[in-house]
């Protein structure tokens, strides 16, 4: 559609205990300003305290079955993947701009496929400089999470050591061990150091372990990333931070059974890397909000995929903050021309026209790639 003016939809979540929604009021203000229609199901954003009357205050309007709101639009703006209930409302001129993490989700992919839905993915948006400006904020909340989420569970209440992150005097505080040393790894590295803790983070590049050093003038411990230099780091850990992330492709098994096996009883370990397969190998499942551990080895597992969805307020303003501008030219400009105006959005494109478009993602669910130039080029109306 080459038009100016879409009709954007926005669902409600389903995922379990998922309290986020992917458009703010003052969101769907911005967009109902530029011409477009906005149609909020109703109750989509309650979770994260937005009233329908609040959307209906912006211009949007609110239809009463998700049905309707994806059979409408040709836009669907989403948080977390779409669930197999919701395949069904896949079509051919539809645009999906969502966290897709299709690495993890192979029948989601086929789905996409089948359908001709045009995938735009969140998580593989990508500067030139290699940073994901719509996965940060939310491996932000995640890393900072994770560390108060752990604090939790290492309470004996919760099956834990009984220790207190940051002890007290004459009491030394509880190890950190933090894998990886990026977005999430940071942000949980300051918030276990705020509390008092030990803190070391193993990453594989010298320059992010320097530059870490400098930023927290030289508190932080770090070590660069081996087998031996991780198995030995591990078996110390009160606390084991998954942070790793390879843009659209699965999360490399860092951590062995043999290695956890060798952790303190009643140790935790939270895994923020789940959602693309997680980087520890006792990790073989993905808990929810609900039920969040299961114990392995005497260990506290915590694999919940959606972490940000428990502080949803935080979470949806944080993730429309930088989402609205995308969602703003994807609508007016249409793919072929947001993608030229703004390349990063070129990685974000995960499916087309029934292709992978993905070379990373192409490559995880081993199904052939092509390029999208090469369908956008051949495409004479840009605006699809």
């Amino acid at each position: 559609m080459t038009g100016h003016h879409r009709i954007i939809g926005v669902p409600k979540e389903i995922k379990n205990n998922e309290n986020r929604v992917a458009l703010t009021p003052g969101g769907a203000a911005y967009l109902h300003v530029q011409g477009h229609r906005v149609l909020m199901e109703s109750g989509a954003g309650e979770g994260s305290g937005f009233t329908d009357q609040d959307y209906l205050n912006e211009g949007a309007e609110v239809l009463d079955q998700a049905a309707d709101v994806w059979g409408q639009a040709d836009m669907i703006m989403k948080v977390k993947e779409p669930l197999p209930e919701e395949y069904g409302f896949f079509r051919k001129d539809l645009l999906l701009f969502t966290y897709l993490h299709l690495a993890a989700e192979s029948r989601l992919a086929e789905a996409l496929i089948k359908s001709h839905v045009t995938g735009v993915a969140y998580e593989t948006i990508q500067m030139t400089n290699g940073s994901l400006p719509l996965l940060t904020p939310m491996s932000e909340v995640a890393g900072r999470m994770s560390v108060q989420i752990g604090a939790q569970f290492l309470e004996r209440l919760n099956g834990g050591r009984g220790i207190l992150l940051g002890g007290v005097p004459g009491v030394p505080p509880a190890d950190v061990i933090i894998l990886g040393g990026g977005v999430v790894g940071t942000n949980a590295a300051k918030m276990a150091m705020g509390l008092g803790a030990n803190v070391l983070i193993i990453d594989r590049s010298t320059d992010r372990l320097r530059y870490l050093d400098d930023v927290f003038q030289g508190r932080l411990r770090t070590l660069m990333s081996s087998p031996y230099n991780i198995a030995s780091a591990v078996k110390r850990a009160d606390l084991l931070i998954g942070a790793v992330l390879i843009p659209g492709a699965r999360a490399p098994k860092l951590v062995t059974e043999q290695m956890v096996q060798q952790m303190k009883q009643g140790s935790v370990i939270v895994d923020v890397a789940v959602d693309q397969g997680g980087t520890i190998e006792t990790i073989d499942r993905v808990t929810t909000h609900s039920d969040p551990v299961y114990v392995k080895h005497g260990v506290i597992h915590y694999a919940v995929a959606n972490m940000p969805g428990a502080v949803p307020r935080t979470s949806t303003m944080a993730l429309t903050n930088v989402t609205l501008a995308y969602a703003s030219e994807l609508a007016g400009k249409g793919l072929g021309e947001a993608i030229r105006v703004h390349p990063e959005l070129r990685p974000g494109v995960n499916t087309f026209q029934g292709h992978v478009t993905h070379a990373a993602v192409a490559d995880a669910l081993k199904l052939p790639w092509v390029e999208l130039d090469s369908l956008l080029s051949g495409d004479q109306d840009k605006g699809t």
